[in-house]
């Protein structure tokens, strides 16, 4: 494809002709007015400055053919859809959704505890003896997922207590010190990982994205009188970037840095996370994630890259960058119904939020990050508990690894 097809192909993808008794009307690449173009088979012309000093295929004639024969295809696969298609539609298991409601509290403690079983306990200190970890992580877990607050969540992990899901049974105030530990962090963002992977038979194509959840702090006036400039006082929040399935919608992957973190940067740790435990065959992603270095990612692995290209992107980078451009321009429908997956990253956030709140309760940095791990496991156990009642699936956790990461103590 010599270089004014090139410039064809972006005109043809990215701005509208219009055609007009025989003739096209073909914007301008800078945006200044429109060409006539004559797309006569034997003799086609065009009145821009390039066709008449070259009096040969300029780039408007080239742009002219490809949306003519983008416009076939879309009529011939009409009208085979129209003939031969119907509407799909999509039945709910209503008894085994009945089901996976009634009993969910009752599993989810279940599945928790044998998820928690593979932390690995810290060496001993000298001094009180603590609570220990695995008993500290389900309680914290367990207390997002009642959604209440900590001193009215101590009757449920009492009746917890009571039914063998843990040994000993901590203070709320134990809770809210688990939250704001560290170390907390890679053990929640580990469970998230490992909750997911006995669905692994059944996700292949997965979907990025990212959403924020506010906190229930406000930075001091103080600190944006002194050393910032004067500003509005704004509300703490959480951005959390995560990769999830789009048949189950559990979360397989998840990084939480700053809130203004990048997002075209995290794909490639959550595509790395998400390829150590599933088969991936495609991955949908909005326009925040369309780099080349993200395409190249997904490649590499043997799948396909869903993901759009900008208004003012082109094809000249060649490679996959280009060959991923000409399929996103000459076989547009067929593309959007397989980037139309990605809504259902979309759909993951709205069920956190709406079952486990779109905010968190803690209030320094750490504790609102951790909150938040704890609302993806929580989620994670809940589309496990729907699987299991759908397919009578047997989860297995830590079955490719013996235990955690080891939480250490400072």
């Amino acid at each position: 494809m010599c270089e004014r097809e090139q410039r064809g192909l972006a005109i043809a993808a990215l701005c509208k002709l219009t055609a007009k008794g025989g003739v096209w009307l073909v914007p301008s690449q800078s945006g200044k007015g429109k060409y006539t173009v004559c797309p006569d088979r034997e003799n086609p012309h065009c009145t821009c400055p390039d066709y008449e000093s070259r009096a040969a295929k300029c780039k408007h004639i080239f742009a002219v053919e490809f949306v003519v024969k983008r416009e076939a295809e879309e009529t011939v696969e009409i009208h085979t859809v129209t003939l031969t298609e119907k509407r799909p539609t999509y039945k709910q298991n209503w008894p085994a959704y009945n089901a996976a409601q009634v009993n969910e509290k009752h599993k989810f403690q279940t599945l928790l505890h044998d998820l928690c079983k593979g932390i690995e306990e810290p060496e001993a200190r000298r001094g009180r003896p603590r609570i220990p970890l695995a008993d500290a992580i389900f309680a914290a877990c367990f207390k997002v997922y009642s959604t209440v607050s900590g001193r009215r969540f101590m009757c449920d992990l009492r009746d917890a207590r009571d039914k063998g899901f843990i040994n000993r049974l901590p203070c709320y105030n134990s809770i809210f010190n688990i939250f704001e530990s560290e170390d907390t962090f890679d053990v929640l963002r580990l469970l998230v990982v490992e909750s997911a992977t006995p669905l692994k038979a059944l996700e292949t194509k997965f979907a990025c994205d990212s959403s924020g959840f506010s906190g229930s702090r406000f930075d001091r006036w103080i600190e944006y009188k002194y050393g910032k400039p004067m500003k509005a006082v704004k509300r703490a929040w959480v951005k959390a970037h995560v990769m999830t399935g789009v048949k189950t919608n559990v979360v397989s992957a998840v990084e939480i840095h700053d809130q203004y973190a990048n997002d075209g940067a995290q794909f490639k740790p959550l595509l790395d996370t998400t390829s150590e435990r599933f088969s991936v065959d495609e991955v949908s992603a909005d326009l925040a994630y369309s780099t080349r270095a993200n395409l190249e990612a997904v490649d590499a692995l043997g799948a396909t890259p869903l993901i759009p290209f900008k208004s003012n992107a082109t094809p000249t980078a060649g490679g996959l960058w280009a060959k991923m451009y000409h399929y996103v321009a000459l076989h547009r429908d067929e593309f959007l119904n397989r980037y139309h997956l990605r809504s259902n990253v979309e759909s993951t956030f709205s069920m956190v939020k709406a079952k486990f709140g779109d905010g968190v309760r803690s209030k320094c940095d750490v504790a609102m990050k951790n909150e938040v791990l704890a609302k993806l496991v929580c989620h994670n156990i809940c589309c496990l508990i729907a699987v299991v009642y759908e397919t009578g699936l047997e989860p297995t956790f830590w079955a490719e690894s013996t235990s955690a990461q080891k939480f250490s103590e400072n």
